[in-house]
């Protein structure tokens, strides 16, 4: 299909805003609607999302996203049992690397599609839930489970553009989502591929959670509270491999060592103890060859039980 309505060409907009090979280009416009959007610039043109809710502005089936949807399906379903799906997870570190043209949709929606969406959200509260295997049991169709995947990756480009904004709260946030969807498939999926295509993904996720809850605590200048996001994330990057039997591949884990040399370089910001600076201002009167003020420190670290 072809329109030759030139209002539609996209050139103007691609001109003022060059593409920059290797670097993650991303800033936040205004709405027509007055509302703050997220722009990418690719290769090939522009992305832009919503800054809440789903990145491309829809709401399918009347919720927020179709991980939303299915969950409601799995607090409705009479087989549900044990720890919702995701439960724990804004506890736990876990966000992959999605291929970024990996069928993402970003157009806003339009007025008349919110509003019809907006009479399907009314109704979808009492809608039945979908049906289950002869079982009884919550379960994901290979459909649903495609959906859902094609839905993380919008979340996905969301949380990579918000962490060049420094919106840690928002990578936190969406990170958290997503690893709520690999609970999900992983739990539920009817098929064992389903069970299986997001996990490779896990790894990544929890790092990039760790690390946006580091750069806030940081942002907050906190940055106990900083090392110890980092340190859980190492924790559960750990439970992962030895989970799915690879304790080997976490000391190889580029995701480790991430994590790592942000903690290397965190120590040194942390507050030194009374007792190590004493410690150190010693060291430096040795070395100055000022025993007076060492004995007197050495007398002070000895009255605080050295």
């Amino acid at each position: 299909m072809s329109d030759s309505n030139p209002s539609w060409d996209l050139s103007d907009l691609l001109n003022q805003w060059a593409y920059e090979p290797g670097k993650l280009n991303v800033r936040v416009i205004m709405g027509t609607d007055g509302e703050p959007r997220i722009q990418m610039r690719l290769d090939l043109g522009v992305l832009q999302m919503h800054m809440e809710g789903r990145p491309d502005g829809q709401r399918p089936r009347g919720f927020e996203s179709l991980l939303d949807y299915h969950e409601a399906r799995l607090d409705n379903s009479p087989s549900a049992a044990g720890p919702g799906v995701g439960e724990g997870a804004g506890e736990a570190d876990a966000a992959a690397g999605y291929e970024a043209g990996a069928g993402a949709s970003s157009a806003d929606s339009d007025e008349d599609e919110a509003e019809g969406e907006g009479v399907e959200a009314e109704s979808a509260g009492t809608e039945e839930p979908r049906p289950r295997d002869p079982n009884g049991r919550f379960t994901l169709a290979p459909e649903d489970c495609r959906e859902l995947r094609e839905e993380a990756v919008q979340y996905y480009h969301r949380y990579m553009a918000l962490l060049v904004l420094e919106d840690y709260e928002g990578v936190v946030r969406d990170t958290t989502r997503n690893l709520r969807v690999l609970d999900l498939c992983a739990r539920h999926a009817e098929a064992e591929e389903d069970r299986a295509a997001l996990e490779p993904f896990r790894a990544y996720i929890t790092m990039m959670r760790a690390r946006a809850l580091a750069s806030q605590a940081l942002k907050d200048n906190e940055p106990k509270a900083a090392l110890h996001a980092i340190d859980e994330g190492l924790d559960a990057l750990r439970q992962h491999f030895a989970s799915t039997g690879q304790d080997g591949a976490f000391e190889a884990s580029g995701e480790v060592q991430m994590l790592r040399g942000m903690r290397e370089s965190l120590v040194p910001k942390l507050p030194t103890s009374p007792r190590a600076e004493l410690k150190k201002r010693l060291d430096a009167a040795v070395r100055a060859e000022n025993y007076e003020l060492a004995a007197i420190l050495r007398d002070e670290l000895k009255a605080m039980g050295e």
